[in-house]
Parts: structure tokens; sequence; C-alpha cells
């Protein structure tokens, strides 16, 4: 590798290890304060107990969207995107996809079953740890794959999806009373930590063929046409996912506004049994809390799996 093709690839490396870095100890954080700690535990309590508050009418949405989430369904996801990366002749995506889901998946399943515990804190005697939420890690990496394999121009329209498809899952998992809100927050986290591993990944791998050769010192007119094409249709799809990635950034604040208004207000409530209306506050903290951190996980991706796939295109 040339020594400016290197210095071009170190930069979205390292940012993407650093992202990676971050939504881990952004998944310890989450379950030392929620899990951990008598407060956190308390509040997230509360969002579970206030599920209860009108389950009957919002389980028959949410029920349906649990239903999809199995095993089988993961590996059919897995083999599809594997395929549309064949299609695509980018065989690392196929590599890069399957270290997504299967890394964010099994690491789930490690961190609930063999390295995190729930402590008995007298909040809820008897809970297992259930951080971070399997349901919510195989909807965020079905999701983060689709991002991976589709086309440029496609891809943020997949992170739009895929945000609104991993906040259905994580809010569902909360109304049918399977996960408190920092079980599908932790999860999102993982899944964002392998998918900035698997872009970086991305940076390091060669780029597309129909990129390379085109830094000749005598192209031709073909080569100058079909590559100014891609330049322009390149150039299109970074805005369209500038404006995209923003609108994601600001439904996260949005959401992430009144869910940390109203959880604080539960933070700061007396240590008594909780009253009708803070139970509601909670549940709705809760789950614009889910909302929020979804939307905010696949702006980052977006904008991290964008500066990834151009630090092998060569500028023209």
């Amino acid at each position: 590798m040339r020594p400016v093709a290197r210095a071009r690839r170190a930069g979205p490396v390292a940012l993407c290890l650093a992202v990676a870095l971050m939504s881990a100890v952004g998944v310890w954080l989450t379950w030392w304060v929620f899990v951990a700690h008598y407060t956190g535990q308390r509040v997230d309590q509360v969002v579970f107990e206030g599920a209860e508050l009108g389950r009957g009418r919002l389980w028959r949405l949410a029920e349906p969207v649990l239903d999809v989430v199995s095993v089988p369904y993961i590996a059919v996801v897995l083999l599809a995107a594997v395929l549309i990366a064949t299609v695509r002749r980018r065989w690392e995506l196929a590599v890069q996809v399957a270290v997504l889901m299967g890394g964010a998946n099994l690491t789930t399943q490690v961190l609930k079953h063999v390295v995190l515990d729930r402590p008995d804190l007298g909040i809820a005697p008897g809970a297992a740890n259930a951080l971070p939420s399997g349901h919510t890690t195989a909807a965020a990496s079905v999701s983060a794959a689709l991002v991976f394999v589709v086309p440029p121009r496609a891809r943020p329209w997949a992170a739009v999806l895929g945000a609104g498809y991993t906040s259905a899952t994580g809010v569902s998992t909360l109304v049918g009373r399977w996960h408190r809100p920092s079980d599908v927050v932790a999860a999102v986290l993982v899944v964002l930590a392998w998918s900035a591993l698997a872009c970086a990944l991305t940076a390091t791998s060669r780029p597309p063929a129909r990129w390379r050769g085109t830094g000749s010192a005598d192209p031709t007119p073909s080569a100058l046409s079909a590559t100014g094409a891609l330049v322009l249709a390149g150039g299109r799809a970074r805005t369209t996912g500038r404006v995209l990635g923003g609108m994601l950034a600001l439904a996260a604040l949005a959401a992430a506004v009144p869910a940390g208004v109203a959880l604080r207000q539960i933070w700061l409530a007396p240590d008594a049994p909780a009253t009708r209306a803070e139970l509601l506050t909670g549940y709705a903290g809760g789950a614009l809390g889910v909302v929020a951190v979804s939307c905010a996980a696949f702006a980052v991706l977006l904008a991290i799996r964008d500066l990834a796939g151009r630090s092998g295109v060569p500028r023209v």
C-alpha cells in the first residue's frame, strides 16, 4: 500500500475503532448505572412496571414485531446479506457482515449469561440479568447489515429504516415487559461496537475493482466518462446521506430531551411505590430513550460507514 493511501485510511480506521471502544464503554456504563446500583435499578423497574398500563392494546401491535425475530430469521438475513454482497462482487462485504452479525449476537449472549450479573438490591427480587436484549440485538444487527450491503445511494434510506425497525423492536420488548430500557440500550450499543469494527475492516480493504486503475497517466475518454459518472453519483449519495443522517440526529435529539426530563423526574422521586403518574412518566421516558439511542446509533453508523467506504477510493 502506498504511504499516501495508508495515511488516508489511518484516520477512518482510528475513528471507527474509537466508536467501537466508546460503544463498549457505553454498554458497561449502562449496566453499571441501571443494573449494578440501587437508584438505576429503581428507575428501570418503574419503566418495567409502567409497561403494564395499556399493555393489552399496545401488545397487539408489539407482538407481531417480536414474533419475527428468531434464530432462523437471523440466519436467513445473514445469507441474504451475503448473497447481495456476492452479487455486487464485494466479497469483503460478506466477511464484514458475518463478523458484524455473528459478533454482535454472540457477544450479547455471552454478556447476558456469563459476564454480567444482576445483584439483588431489593428492587425486583429474583430477577435474572437480561442485559443486553437478544431481540433488540438481532433486529439492530440485521438493520446494520443492510446498511453495509446496499449500494451507497440506498445506504441512507437503509439507515433510516434500520433506526425505525430497531426502535420498534426495542419499544416492543418494553411493551411486552420482556426487557427494561437498559437492556435495549445496551443491545444497540453492542451492535454499534461491532458495526464500527466492521467499518474499520471496510476502511482497510481494497477499493472496488471499478475504481482501481482510474489514476493512470493516460486515461481513455471512456474511462474518464465512467469515473465522472461514479463521482457524480457518489456526490449525490453523500448529499442524501448528510440530509438523512442529520434527520436521524435531530430525531435522536428530539426524543432524548423529553426522555431525559422524564427519567430525571423518576430518578429524583422519593423512594416509595411509584404512583400511576410516575409509572406513565417513566414508561414514556424509557420508550423515548430507546428511540433516541437507536436513531443516534444509526446516524453514527451511516457517517462512519460512508467515511470508511470512501477511504479506499482514489480522488479523481
